[in-house]
C-alpha cells in the first residue's frame, strides 16, 4: 500500500492511502506513462517490451486498481553477467517520495532472485541526488564511475545529445 501525506499551508495535513500492485508493464501501458519521458523515450520501453517478451529483461509498472502505471522500470539480465541491471526507473513526479521507488526496486531485486542471480546492479546520474540516497537507502554501494550517453527529444521535435557521468552501483541479494 502506498501512503502519502499532504501539507497545505491552509488546511491540515491529510493522509491518503491507496493500494498498488506490481506487474509487467505492457504495451497497451505506454499511453498512460507519457509522464516518464518524451516520445522518444517510450518508443524505446515499447521496444524494450519486445525483449522482455523474448525473456530478455523484464519490465515492471507499479499500478493503481485502476491499473494505470505510477512508476516503472526495467531489469536487463544480459547488460552484466551474472547480475540484473536496473535502468530507466521512473515514478509519476506527483507521487515522488511515498515509497513507490522502493517497492519498484525491491520487486525488480524479487524478479533477479527469481532467475537464480544474487546481484543488482544499476548506474545513477551524480546530480540526482535524490535517487542516488534511495539507492544507498536500499543497500546499493557505489564501486565506480562511467560516462553515459543518449538522445533526447526537445518539445519542439529536435533531438540533442545528453552527456552525463553516473555513479555505478551495485548490490548483493
Amino acid at each position: 500500500m502506498l501512503r502519502c501525506v499532504s501539507i497545505e499551508d491552509d488546511f491540515p495535513s491529510t493522509a491518503v492511502t491507496l493500494r498498488v500492485a506490481v506487474r509487467d508493464l505492457v504495451p497497451e501501458d505506454l499511453p498512460s506513462c507519457t509522464w516518464s519521458g518524451t516520445a522518444t523515450h517510450l518508443r524505446h520501453v515499447e521496444r524494450e517490451l519486445v525483449r522482455a517478451a523474448a525473456g530478455e529483461v523484464d519490465y515492471l509498472a507499479v499500478c493503481t486498481p485502476a491499473g494505470l502505471p505510477v512508476a516503472i522500470g526495467g531489469i536487463d539480465y544480459r547488460a552484466c553477467e551474472g547480475a540484473g541491471t536496473l535502468w530507466q526507473l521512473a515514478v509519476l513526479p506527483a507521487l515522488q517520495s511515498c515509497g513507490l521507488g522502493t517497492l519498484l526496486v525491491r520487486a525488480a531485486e524479487q524478479r533477479i532472485r527469481n532467475r537464480g542471480l544474487r546481484r543488482a546492479a544499476l548506474a545513477v546520474e551524480e546530480d540526482n541526488p535524490r535517487a542516488l540516497s534511495l539507492y544507498e537507502r536500499l543497500g546499493y554501494a557505489a564501486y565506480g564511475r562511467e560516462a553515459d550517453a543518449w538522445d533526447v527529444e526537445g518539445p519542439d521535435g529536435s533531438v540533442r545529445r545528453h552527456e552525463t557521468m553516473c555513479v555505478l552501483m551495485r548490490k548483493s541479494l
